[in-house]
């Protein structure tokens, strides 16, 4: 869910050496194409009406070309998985693995406000429509497939990178003695 932290952890994976392709960046993309403002109703409103017109799986589907690009030259990490849809598009890569991070509804709030995006909802009524609105795209059964998650509720940011790091290195431990890593530079 928003606010929850991915971009943190996204943000530490990045500093590791991983590529980061952020999914979220298709939809601002988008809507500076159509000259629409970068605020929390634009860009929830083009992402609904692009999943209505074009399928579940679109945002996922239009950041596969740069993932095929990348994935025989490093390890992607990709920020902002909302639905099941999008996760089958992402798992038809390869060695794909799910990491969820969530946070109570006021801590996510909290952090969200800090951020200061122009995506930032502009009160606590415009954020929860927006939890809504994730929701109902899928992120639920998203979170359910995930092969780990941690809970953000209490953690500094060194603590929640320490569980990140644990994570990732178990993950390339089994990427590593998988059969899919042949092309892949370490």
């Amino acid at each position: 869910m928003p606010g929850a932290g991915k971009s943190t952890v996204a943000a530490f994976l990045k500093e590791k050496g991983f590529f980061v392709i952020t999914m979220g960046d298709v939809i601002r993309e988008k809507a500076k194409e159509k000259n629409l403002p970068l605020d929390d109703k634009s860009l929830g409103e083009l992402m609904k009406d692009f999943r209505r017109t074009h399928g579940n799986d679109i945002i996922a589907n239009l950041t596969m070309k740069r993932i095929k690009e990348l994935k025989d030259k490093c390890l992607v990490v990709v920020d902002g998985i909302r639905s099941y849809d999008e996760f089958k598009v992402l798992k038809s890569t390869g060695f794909v693995k799910l990491l969820a991070i969530h946070a109570a509804s006021n801590i996510r709030y909290g952090h969200i406000i800090n951020r200061e995006r122009s995506d930032t909802p502009a009160n606590h009524e415009s954020f929860l429509q927006r939890d809504d609105r994730e929701m109902n795209v899928g992120i639920s059964k998203a979170i359910a497939l995930a092969d780990e998650s941690i809970s953000n509720n209490n953690l500094t940011i060194n603590e929640l990178k320490l569980q990140v790091e644990t994570i990732i290195e178990k993950w390339l431990h089994e990427y590593n003695n998988s059969n899919i890593n042949n092309n892949v530079s370490k």
